[in-house]
């Protein structure tokens, strides 16, 4: 992508930790400019100033919780006042809830559908008319191979990356032909704090190993070139994928909710 990056600005959510600071790593190295949105000001500026000094690249830090709905278009008007044409959008931020569906907090899971969907469809709203009027322009929804099939216990969060595979799928197919690549990730385990935040322990059968979130970069920024669209990263979550395709989905949600109960979750 170094062709592309001559006063290239991406802006990354979730950029504090994990995925999120991987790709804005990511950008920096390859000559890209960097918007770091997450809720932590402290992080981000940390953050922007190691990518400053490593790679020269100008970054502008947007502290926002984007669980709050009001914030969407003032993200977008002060970054727009800034004078920075954001030609990369990555929606990273995200996170799970795991558990007995009537036991988890509601309050949390609304959080979790205005953070996983709603944020995401609104900075793309947002971002992507700009990208439309220069003719070009990238879109990252980091969505996940949960997104695949129901999840018992899981079951808001699964939904909500099933949304973001079909929007971002649809949303790409309406765009392809206007310079627009929109770009549906979709990783499995990853070596980030993911998990822990969830309360997701990882099943002792599950012998997939995880992939560093630069790994997941790395496979993304090569299906960029290739002009895909849905990125499934890792073989082992590729493959796990293929087998699920060939079986009744009845029977891998039932293996799903037999897993998860014997490790606790439908307490």
């Amino acid at each position: 992508m170094n062709q592309l990056k001559q006063n290239r600005w991406a802006l990354v959510t979730g950029a504090s930790s994990g995925i999120g600071k991987a790709f804005a790593e990511r950008f920096a190295k390859d000559g890209w400019h960097v918007i770091l949105l997450a809720r932590s000001e402290d992080k981000l500026k940390v953050i922007a100033e190691d990518l400053q000094k490593r790679y020269q690249a100008k970054t502008h830090v947007v502290c926002a919780d984007l669980s709050h709905d009001n914030l969407y278009r003032k993200i977008y008007e002060e970054i727009r006042g800034s004078g920075i044409v954001v030609d990369c959008l990555v929606n990273n931020a995200g996170f799970g809830a795991i558990g007995n569906f009537i036991k988890l907090d509601l309050e949390r899971q609304l959080e979790m559908i205005d953070v996983n969907i709603k944020s995401l469809v609104a900075l793309t709203h947002l971002f992507l008319p700009g990208m439309v009027n220069q003719k070009y322009g990238l879109i990252i929804n980091v969505s996940s191979t949960a997104g695949f099939q129901p999840m018992p216990y899981f079951a808001g969060y699964a939904a909500s990356k099933a949304f973001v595979t079909s929007f971002s799928e649809s949303v790409a197919a309406e765009f392809s032909d206007q310079g627009i690549q929109i770009i549906n990730l979709c990783p499995g385990r990853t070596e980030t704090n993911f998990g822990n935040a969830a309360g997701f322990h990882h099943h002792p059968l599950d012998k997939r190993p995880a992939q560093s979130a630069e790994e997941v970069i790395d496979e993304t920024f090569r299906a960029i070139l290739k002009r895909k669209t849905t990125v499934i990263s890792g073989f082992w979550n590729r493959f796990a994928y293929c087998i699920e395709q060939l079986v009744p989905r009845s029977f891998v949600v039932q293996v799903l909710k037999r897993s998860f109960r014997k490790l606790g979750y439908d307490q």
